[in-house]
């Protein structure tokens, strides 16, 4: 154990340490994360986790804090998040790097994703097996219309998350599409011209009224690695609260749910625990038209159909038709 975790971990345990496993999960050189699972014969297992980025700071991680409190309260498991012994998240030296760190209650359960993964279509197993469990608690989070904090999570719309986006990711998709459309062979110029006017209308046209819809305060990432489960396969509750924040639960609900028939089913089950207002049911196909027909997968589905121009036309009719199809989400939210 080098002398620099030893001193980081004093600050947070009184117990003698001992490193039974340690993370490496950093995505680059502007993202450092590592993290270190620790038992001390004093303290029990935790684990600590350092972070060098521009969206973990002690403010923001205090946001976490909060709202592991609240999901805990309606009875869903999440490990607590633990300061220093002051109960601050102090700023470290750490291989060359300022990190923020904190402790986190080790987890007794295990994730959906290492409990499905033999599984064929694991997705579709695991969203199968856990939307009513999911689409409840989420609702019910949503139904408390947290307000303590304006921190937006990573699924914002019309602003970003963290200093180094340039844009909100739904933005950021739309013009990756459009700049990959605008390669398409020349005849196909005026459809895309037409897409994009119908994507960047229906944008305008939910921006005016975005910051009139409800609001609350989500874990905002409901992969199945972070779906906790018990021995039995039964739904407990969720961890990684990483990209936590404050968000339109209508946004939410539709970034978490890939498809049409199982938007109307996660509004069907969410409707049974939270009231969805006139104006949500206004804009719902709104918010459905500016998320899923540009969205990432839908550029690389279009990349992945190369110079065929019968796909091409096909996958365009598709996006345009994305864009323009009346769907009665309204049905599904009463």
């Amino acid at each position: 154990m080098d002398e620099e975790i030893r001193t980081i971990i004093s600050l947070f345990f009184e117990g003698l340490p001992k490193i039974v496993q340690s993370f490496d999960t950093s995505h680059d050189d502007m993202d450092f994360r590592t993290a270190y699972i620790i038992e001390t014969d004093m303290d029990g297992k935790f684990v600590l986790k350092l972070a060098d980025n521009d969206f973990e700071f002690p403010e923001k991680i205090a946001v976490w804090q909060r709202t592991i409190k609240e999901y805990r309260k309606l009875g869903y498991y999440c490990p607590r998040i633990y300061g220093d012994k002051s109960g601050a998240f102090p700023i470290v030296d750490f291989h060359g790097h300022k990190c923020v760190a904190y402790a986190e209650e080790y987890a007794p359960f295990r994730s959906a994703e290492d409990r499905f993964t033999n599984i064929n279509n694991q997705s579709d197993t695991l969203y199968d097996s856990y939307k009513q469990d999911i689409w409840q608690m989420t609702a019910r989070i949503a139904a408390q219309h947290f307000d303590y904090t304006e921190y937006p999570s990573a699924y914002c719309l019309f602003e970003t998350f963290c200093p180094s986006d340039k844009t909100d990711e739904v933005l950021e998709n739309a013009l990756n599409w459009k700049e990959y459309a605008d390669t398409l062979p020349v005849e196909f110029r005026e459809q895309v011209g037409r897409i994009w006017q119908l994507w960047t209308e229906n944008r305008r046209a939910l921006e005016k009224v975005y910051k009139k819809l409800p609001t609350s305060v989500f874990q905002a990432d409901l992969n199945p690695s972070n779906i906790l489960i018990n021995d039995e396969g039964g739904f407990v509750g969720v961890w990684d609260f990483n990209l936590c924040g404050k968000d339109v639960f209508l946004n939410y609900l539709m970034r978490e749910v890939h498809g049409v028939p199982r938007i109307c089913e996660a509004l069907k089950i969410a409707s049974e625990y939270y009231q969805f207002s006139g104006i949500e049911k206004d804009t719902a196909l709104m918010m459905y038209r500016c998320l899923k027909p540009l969205w990432y997968i839908r550029v690389e589905d279009l990349k992945k159909i190369g110079n065929d121009c019968t796909a091409i036309k096909a996958f365009l009719d598709e996006t345009e038709q994305m864009l323009t199809a009346p769907i009665d989400f309204q049905e599904y939210m009463s």
